[in-house]
């Protein structure tokens, strides 16, 4: 090959790399103004395919809304976890039975009712009346809930910590790959995984892929499950999440604080310990309290 030809195949290699990084798509962009927030598909974890799938509703026992209270007079009734489910550990089962039967008995309270830290893994299905913000930034990319405005930070490194203890969030490390990012999750303390209450344990490991659609109006989760502790087998599902942002896409509810609705702009205060009203009396578990002030 002579000397120009060789200058040739360079600049041609030279122009396809540039060319591929120039199409490469760009990282996600989840909070292009203080505005936008994302607002949680109110049926929580779903199947993505024919494999093993999160916990679903008990076809017998599907639930009854406020909605169809107003409607019917029926007697509101939180959903009853489907036991059939295969990832289910034995000891989980047992678990989620005996939640089952205080629904049944009408005193289970619903999550987060506690006011306590959600935890890792149920975090991104807290509430679907209380929008999500993002805040992206190099170092890390932290959520936050505005209901109680809890919050995870996502830390944009290359490792977990070594000896890393488990906590309410436990530890996650992202990175953006292409028009994704991929948090990767461990140490979580054991909590609920999900508001059928399905427990898990601390060997919980979480991949959670983040994706907007192509006009960014939907944000879109897939959730990878590991955990031999509580699970027979890895779970895979999906979690969506809409765009709402003052004048773009508006809130169908009315303003107010319960619907996390607001008339215009980013997010709002909402304390649970400062509403620590109970539907459900004395069976009602108690808002924690400290016995001496932080400073």
């Amino acid at each position: 090959m002579s000397f120009a030809s060789n200058w040739i195949f360079v600049l041609t290699a030279s122009f396809v790399a540039v060319s591929a990084q120039g199409m490469a798509a760009p990282s996600p962009d989840f909070a292009p103004n203080p505005g936008v927030s994302w607002l949680l598909n109110p049926n929580g974890f779903q199947r993505s395919g024919p494999g093993a799938g999160p916990i679903g509703v008990d076809p017998a026992h599907p639930g009854v809304g406020n909605d169809e209270f107003r409607r019917t007079g029926r007697q509101v009734m939180l959903p009853l976890a489907d036991l059939s489910n295969p990832i289910l550990q034995p000891w989980a089962r047992d678990a989620l039975k005996k939640r089952n039967d205080l629904i049944l008995a009408g005193k289970a309270p619903s999550l987060g009712i506690d006011c306590r830290p959600i935890g890792g893994a149920a975090f991104l299905i807290r509430t679907p009346n209380q929008p999500y913000f993002f805040v992206q930034a190099p170092d890390r990319v932290v959520i936050i809930n505005q209901d109680d405005h809890q919050f995870r930070h996502v830390y944009l490194t290359a490792a977990h910590s070594p000896n890393l203890k488990p906590s309410w969030s436990g530890e996650s490390i992202g990175h953006y790959e292409g028009d994704e990012l991929v948090v990767d999750t461990i140490g979580i303390a054991a909590a609920p995984m999900d508001r059928f209450f399905t427990p898990h344990t601390d060997q919980i490991h979480m991949i959670e892929r983040f994706r907007l659609d192509t006009k960014a109006d939907r944000l879109n989760v897939r959730v990878h499950v590991e955990d031999p502790g509580a699970f027979t087998m890895p779970w895979d599902a999906n979690l969506s999440y809409q765009r709402v942002e003052p004048g773009r896409a508006e809130r169908v509810l009315p303003p107010g604080l319960n619907s996390g609705a607001t008339p215009a702009g980013p997010l709002i205060e909402k304390s649970c310990a400062e509403n620590p009203f109970s539907y459900f009396g004395g069976d009602s578990p108690p808002v924690p309290r400290a016995d001496r002030a932080d400073f």
